[in-house]
């Protein structure tokens, strides 16, 4: 998972959802398919370890492409013959096909403004370019993938405009891979200029782009061709610059040779077209460096890693502003004098506070007399300014519970986007010639009411007594009773923050259904900053893994629901937390939706984005990163004739951030340990035309929205209201 796409969440989110009494169908379900045992026994530091379903792991073979099929045929006919899948379905295309265009990723270049464009029921986001003002009146598409592929299986991983505004680059891949190739078109007439260059993009290291002054070329991210062996194809990341209309093969190489195998970069030179701002990212733990390529091509490194500089950016005035965390686990803000490379000469101007200086996107926006800085409390956002001394300015008003994010400056003014559990997401934009803020015509309108519905914060007590907050969305008036349906969410991981997004339509059928929706902030992430992340990585994942169980306890305790009316959640990394907590927990929960999930935590570094990954998760090679990952590797703790909650895995062929093999191992292990079948079942859906999530079209994620839908109503015994 890199920086890229650490908010894969809020895809995962935004569709989230939710049997008391067995599946209705269970008694027509085709068989569970053969699984044959054939166990390999592997020696990690003296511990031998078996591996029963190893032989899933290679997707070429025919005999797990059938199995595959033939799990994706028991699923089908389990989701397919339940009797609220079609009214669900219904519902979710016709919520989400009427709400209003969206516009985000804000990039304001060449007195233009592009943004990402999403149009329901097109298939795919495309780019859009407007007046700088931001009036989607003015607004005309530049590209739009689902004219390039009817199918609408061509996705947008990324775009840069050229700093004149005139062209833009495009990093595009298909079915979800995010493999991306390099594309540029001209704004004005949306035709593709110059060469496609290849190996720009995959999902282990992300990519990126920033284009010369001149926008006669650009520095660019490139993964090794015929050069390196085919296993080191998606590892070894560099720079390289490309001249528009020369071969792509004659490009100058540029940084990264000394880099690491897993290093993740991207670029920056916005605010000084002459300095390009390189960051480097040692894998996906947390570890940050920075470079500077000057004008006459010379590289200086700024950071280490060591020094724990996690983010940084040039100002308008072209000095250097940097997020440290070097004794400041919360964050400080430094400055660095415009052409200064040498990070002892910088100053600290923003000291460390009591909130968290979230990273995530942009931790702050630079304009020619402020600092805006984005905070995280706890899951919500706050947004203080500072002049570009450090004074302090005061605070952006904001709503209560919301977060911010696609902070952008245009001219002396920035663009933000502001969003609430409850109300759509809309740009507001701070003027700087009046010093205050106020909503944009960039809105999404939806269909979707949540005036029935309220937000509230109660907090869980995990194991070590430390206090773990939870969003708890439920209709006014809600009884506690023990009798709720409940859904709980978390993730847990990457220093990935959960913060507030708009419920939309998914959810809407949540509450439809009398269920509550819950979303835990537990340890891994970063609302409460770097401590809080340290403490549920590494040898510490385990925190994690109690917050979200005290969690559901807490849930049961306060009688919102009962063990036999709670389901859980969750994606990616917060698959690895489903496979944990119902191995751990089974009794505790009803039903589980676990998607892109990590399960076998001795065999996931041996991908290529798993290694990446050991940055935050560890490796079996050391001795007490391995007792640690061995101790909650949810495939080595599946106990034969345990009774296990109602369970539906969900993966895409195409994924190249978690290997599917991931979900077919922990799926075999847990049917044939499953003493119950038909009241509990296990099931596998496998999606052809998805991935990771990112790029999937929109068909593909409400078909995926209205099978997990299904499963989880039908699971908690939930019923369809007319």
């Amino acid at each position: 998972m890199t920086q890229f796409a650490l908010r894969w969440l809020a895809y995962a989110s935004a569709w989230g959802l939710v049997s008391i009494a067995p599946p209705v169908s269970a008694g027509a379900l085709p068989p569970i398919p053969d699984t044959p045992v054939q166990s390999v026994v592997e020696a990690y530091h003296g511990t031998r370890v078996g591996d029963p379903y190893r032989w899933l792991e290679n997707a070429n073979d025919p005999a797990v492409k059938l199995w595959s099929q033939a799990q994706n045929a028991r699923t089908r006919a389990y989701l397919d013959g339940l009797p609220m899948r079609a009214t669900l379905k219904e519902r979710l295309t016709k919520l989400i096909t009427k709400t209003s265009p969206a516009y985000y990723g804000l990039r304001a270049e060449g007195g233009k403004l592009f943004a990402l464009y999403n149009q329901p029921p097109k298939q795919q986001p495309m780019i859009a370019v407007m007046s700088q003002d931001g009036d989607p009146a003015t607004a005309g598409i530049v590209l739009d993938p689902n004219k390039l592929n009817p199918k609408g299986t061509t996705a947008i991983d990324w775009f840069v405009p050229s700093h004149d505004g005139k062209l833009i680059a495009v990093s595009l891949s298909e079915n979800g891979s995010e493999d991306g190739s390099l594309n540029i078109f001209d704004v004005a007439t949306g035709q593709r200029v110059g060469e496609i260059v290849t190996r720009v993009q995959y999902p282990t290291g992300g990519g990126s782009m920033a284009w010369a002054p001149d926008n006669k070329g650009f520095w660019y991210t490139r993964y090794p061709g015929s050069e390196r062996p085919e296993a080191d194809r998606h590892f070894f990341q560099q720079v390289y610059f490309h001249a528009i209309g020369s071969d792509p093969k004659t490009d100058k190489y540029v940084l990264g040779k000394d880099l690491p195998k897993v290093a993740e970069i991207a670029f920056d030179n916005k605010n000084d077209p002459s300095s390009v701002l390189v960051t480097v990212l040692n894998g996906d733990g947390g570890e940050v460096s920075h470079y500077v390529i000057k004008r006459d091509g010379v590289v200086a490194q700024v950071t280490r890693f060591e020094d724990k500089v996690v983010y940084a950016s040039f100002g308008p005035d072209k000095a250097l502003y940097m997020v440290s965390r070097k004794d400041a686990p919360n964050g400080k803000v430094l400055k660095l004098a415009p052409g200064d490379t040498t990070l002892a000469n910088s100053k600290t101007i923003v000291p460390e506070g009591n909130l968290a200086i979230d990273i995530e996107g942009a931790a702050f926006v630079v304009t020619a007399k402020k600092l805006f800085l984005r905070l995280i409390d706890g899951g919500p956002s706050t947004v203080r300014m500072f002049d570009l001394d450090g004074k302090d300015k005061g605070k952006l008003a904001l709503p209560e519970v919301a977060a911010v994010s696609d902070m952008e400056r245009v001219g002396d003014d920035v663009f933000y986007q502001v969003v609430t559990y409850l109300t759509p997401p809309y740009f507001a934009r701070y003027v700087a010639t009046t010093g205050k803020s106020a909503p944009t015509k960039l809105k999404v309108v939806s269909p979707v009411d949540f005036t029935d519905v309220e937000v509230v914060r109660e907090f869980a007590t995990s194991k070590d007594g430390t206090k773990i907050p939870l969003n708890i969305i439920r209709r006014k008036g809600l009884a506690l009773d023990g009798g709720n349906p409940v859904l709980l969410y978390g993730y847990g991981g990457y220093g990935v923050s959960e913060t507030p997004y708009f419920l939309g339509a998914s959810r809407r059928m949540l509450f439809d259904g009398g269920a509550v929706f819950v979303i835990a902030n537990i340890r891994g992430g970063g609302e409460y900053g770097e401590k809080w992340h340290l403490q549920g990585n590494l040898t510490n994942k385990q925190n994690v893994f109690d917050d979200f169980i005290a969690s559901a306890e807490y849930l049961i305790a306060k009688k919102y629901t009962s063990a036999q009316r709670l389901a859980i959640m969750g994606g990616s990394n917060g698959g690895l937390l489903m496979g944990a907590a119902l191995t751990q927990r089974p009794e505790l929960f009803r039903a589980v939706v676990s998607q892109v999930g990590i399960y076998d935590m001795l065999r996931v570094e041996l991908d290529p984005n798993g290694l990446f990954n050991t940055t935050e998760f560890g490796t079996v090679k050391d001795d007490a990163q391995f007792k640690a990952l061995y101790a909650y590797s949810p495939y080595h703790h599946v106990t034969d004739g345990s009774i296990y909650p109602s369970i539906l895995f969900m993966t895409g062929e195409n994924d190249g951030r978690v290997n599917p093999m991931q979900s077919r191992k922990m799926t075999a292990r847990l049917q044939s340990a499953n003493p119950n079948p038909k009241g509990n079942p296990v099931f596998l859906r496998t999606s052809a035309e998805s991935g990771h999530g990112q790029g999937s079209s929109l068909s593909t994620r409400i078909e995926e929205g209205a099978d997990y839908l299904s499963f989880i109503y039908d699971q908690l015994g939930m019923k369809v209201k007319n």
